[in-house]
């Protein structure tokens, strides 16, 4: 059987499903780019040719449950990502409204290095290597600063295939190279460096946050409602507990000393019957939080799964001679030790409850995080002997958990459950990350630093980027740091048939490789169009006989097409008749339940989504009429301000509530209210006089020219300027601008002196006097 697999080749003859195909091709060769090359033919094929099924799944052809279902999902998933995208320009119409904040403008980068960083960040994010070597190459004391902008910002978008495969992707790389180059089996993932510091960062992000909550808040909240329940077994506590007891109840008996070593209070018959109850109560409540976790092992996000099974897989290739206890203490580490235990001893930081823990309950819930990390790593009383009394808990436990951390690795590979479109960057052109500059120019700094190591070639593609970037800007202040949207899009993009080409001959993706992916998918078409057919055995000839002669014009044209594809198959030795095409049979079946599967997931989705959809539209709504009142707001402060346009007569206005004390008028023009008020002006004002004044601060006007240019300031509504400069004897202005005065306000608060109208820089300061001084003297 092996050696027909290795005989795979694609045939070309077949271009209906060219563009299935090569996206099949090029996901299936991502999957194979990372993985050993020591593996079996047969794993390989696996991988591809279900990649081509997962392809085949958005087949219009198809008109069963799940292609309907999967139809909807898809169309529910553009509604609600449209929407995502107009509720976050809504949020930012109001957050700017707010807070009038101008230097979001100011600070915005120019178009030109937009495009520049754009395509930086295209790279980073699609080609996970770079930032995986990074990540090994950076200090201490900078890597936190580099996984929130990985985690948070670069894959920021938690919930979204795509970007969750490619950080696992990095994963996989900073998980194998860790392995390389560790020498000891005892030092793997323990100490303190920039891995383990990025595994606890991304346990953080919000599927593992949503697990936690999930499954653990419940029950600490009501470990928590028992406030005076103290479970202290530390002997030496416990013997302070008596004596401070005694001391209440009039005084230490005579021969009873107030200070005591460890093992003299581990001796005391009343420590020890002390602790015998709570040190009962102390394991039982630790089974019962055990059962829960290990209850909830569907729940666990797939990500966290995912590098479970990395680590195993890892494992057990570095190092075949460990044992499955020692595997586990490995997987247990980063589950226990970095995941569930933090959440445990702190829960307050991981919002798990409302308050504080009391003393005891944080004695408690320490004690518990011990005894499950015990149970994990092979437990050394040699620091704290009092817990030797809990270790019939990790005995006892030892077996349930060591299967439920193996349980926790068996998730198959991402990349058969993603759906292709998703994989496929070149092909997605809305891709977008929100970003702050000082994210930007540090991630550029620490990239200039290593780039000889990251990139050593001159013609790689991201050497050129981070040349032509220049040295990285200076950190720019905190309240001008501000996020902005960065379009990515790839500057060497490839036409998709070049990019499967060139995926294939890197993955030793042969021709019949493609050929086999094709049938197999037509089959699992023809069944899911004919259900009956999947009756077992499945004849393969027969279901193509009884498609080519069906009513159907497209199940005669598959059926003839996939018989004439199992002949040339049979030929080259791929597949044999003898066996009754065993290999390809197999996988068919496999690829017929995981479309079972894959149903109830749709299913599952869809409703999930639909909930999720018309939360994003109540918002969309909130936003809408929360946009209205800060509009109205604003230009009630403008109209408050007394500079421009009349006060529009003395009639009492409708008022309404906007933040904290403040009183508008309402958005919302009365039907009996005056007329809109007048235009007022345009005043005018000659280069000379202004200048005189000091309101103009610097001219580029020659000398010769002044006399023949004046300024003319009109305000068509209360608190907008329109602001032209002329030159004597045209009909057209030379310059307008529309000015708002809180854009002047703004730029006095933030110490900008000048505002420039090309030829001529105005005084800000003087400019708010002259305005002040031309209309609110009119006004009165």
């Amino acid at each position: 059987m092996a050696d027909r697999r290795s005989g795979m080749v694609q045939s070309f003859g077949y271009p209906q499903n060219n563009s299935i195909v090569s996206r099949a091709v090029a996901a299936a060769a991502a999957n194979n780019h990372h993985s050993s090359r020591n593996r079996g033919r047969g794993s390989k094929r696996y991988s591809v040719s279900v990649f081509y099924s997962m392809a085949a799944e958005q087949d219009v052809e198809v008109e069963d449950e799940l292609a309907k279902a999967q139809r909807r999902l898809r169309e529910l998933k553009t509604k609600i990502s449209t929407q995502s995208k107009k509720n976050f320009m809504r949020e930012r119409d109001v957050r700017f409204l707010d807070a009038r904040i101008g230097l979001l403008i100011q600070n915005r980068m120019a178009l030109d290095e937009q495009h520049e960083y754009g395509n930086l960040f295209y790279l980073l994010q699609s080609e996970p290597r770079h930032i995986a070597i990074l990540c090994r190459l950076v200090s201490l004391a900078e890597i936190d600063t580099l996984l929130q902008t990985v985690m948070f910002t670069l894959y920021g978008n938690q919930y979204e295939s795509r970007e969750e495969h490619l950080l696992l992707t990095m994963f996989q790389n900073v998980l194998a190279a860790q392995f390389e180059t560790t020498t000891e089996f005892s030092s793997l993932l323990r100490a303190n460096t920039p891995v383990s510091r990025m595994m606890t960062t991304y346990t953080r992000r919000g599927p593992g946050q949503s697990y936690l909550k999930s499954v653990l808040s419940e029950k600490i909240n009501n470990l928590l409602e028992h406030k005076d329940l103290n479970l202290q077994i530390n002997p030496l506590k416990v013997y302070d507990e008596v004596v401070e007891r005694m001391e209440s109840e009039g005084g230490l008996p005579d021969g009873f000393p107030r200070s005591v070593t460890a093992e003299v209070a581990q001796s005391n018959p009343i420590v020890q019957e002390m602790i015998r109850p709570r040190l009962k109560t102390l394991m039982d409540i630790a089974n019962s939080f055990l059962s829960t976790i290990m209850n909830s092992l569907d729940q666990v996000p797939y990500g966290i799964r995912w590098i479970c099974k990395q680590i195993r897989s890892l494992t057990k290739r570095k190092y075949p001679d460990a044992t499955e206890h020692a595997i586990s203490s490995l997987i247990g580490g980063f589950f226990f030790l970095r995941f569930v235990n933090p959440a445990i001893v702190t829960p307050q930081a991981y919002m798990l409850v409302d308050g504080n823990p009391g003393n005891n309950s944080r004695t408690t819930l320490t004690l518990l995080a011990k005894m499950l990390q015990n149970l994990a790593n092979k437990p050394s009383y040699a620091k704290e002997a009092y817990m030797i009394p809990t270790n019939p808990f990790v005995e006892y436990n030892k077996q349930r958990t060591n299967k439920f951390l193996n349980d926790l690795c068996e998730v198959v590979d991402f990349y058969e459950q993603l759906e292709m479109d998703q994989y496929m960057a070149l092909s997605k052109k809305d891709i977008v990350i929100n970003i702050t500059p000082n994210e930007i120019y540090s991630t550029l700094s620490l990239l200039q630093q290593h780039i000889n190591i990251i990139s050593p070639q001159p013609t790689d593609h991201l050497r050129i980027l981070v040349s032509e970037l220049g040295p990285a800007p200076a950190q720019v202040p905190r309240k001008e740091n501000k996020a902005i949207e960065l379009p990515l899009f790839s500057r060497w993009e490839m036409p998709i048939q070049d990019l499967t080409m060139s995926l294939m001959s890197e993955n030793n993706i042969t021709q019949y490789d493609i050929l086999y992916m094709e049938a197999k998918s037509i089959f699992v078409q023809i069944i899911r169009s004919l259900p009956y057919l999947s009756r077992p055995p499945l004849k393969l000839h027969y279901i193509a006989e009884t498609a080519g002669t069906a009513k159907d014009a497209q199940l005669v044209h598959k059926g003839i097409k996939v018989k004439e594809m199992i002949r040339e198959l049979e030929e080259a030795g791929v597949i044999d008749r003898r066996d009754h095409h065993q290999l390809l049979v197999e996988e068919i079946n496999h690829e017929l339940i995981h479309l079972g599967d894959l149903k109830l997931k749709v299913m599952e989705e869809l409703a999930s989504l639909e909930s999720v959809f018309k939360t994003i539209i109540d918002h969309n709504n909130y936003l809408k009429s929360q946009l209205e009142s800060y509009k109205a707001y604003l230009q009630n402060v403008r109209m408050q301000s007394g500079i421009g346009a009349g006060s529009g007569g003395g009639h009492s206005s409708k008022k309404q509530v906007v933040g904290i004390g403040v009183e508008v008028i309402d958005a919302k023009p009365s039907k009996k209210s005056n007329k809109a008020p007048a235009v007022q002006g345009p005043f005018k004002f000659t280069h000379q006089q202004l200048e005189r004044d000091g309101i103009i601060a610097q001219t580029e006007v020659p000398e010769n020219r002044r006399n023949h240019i004046f300024l003319t300031i009109s305000s068509p509504i209360p608190g907008t300027f329109l602001i032209s400069l002329h030159y004597k004897g045209r009909d057209k202005p030379v310059l307008e601008i529309d000015l708002k005065l809180d854009d002047l306000l703004e730029k006095q608060q933030d110490g900008i002196q000048l505002l420039d109208l090309e030829y001529i820089k105005l005084s800000v300061s003087k400019t708010l006097q002259l305005l002040t001084k031309t209309f609110m003297s009119r006004n009165r």
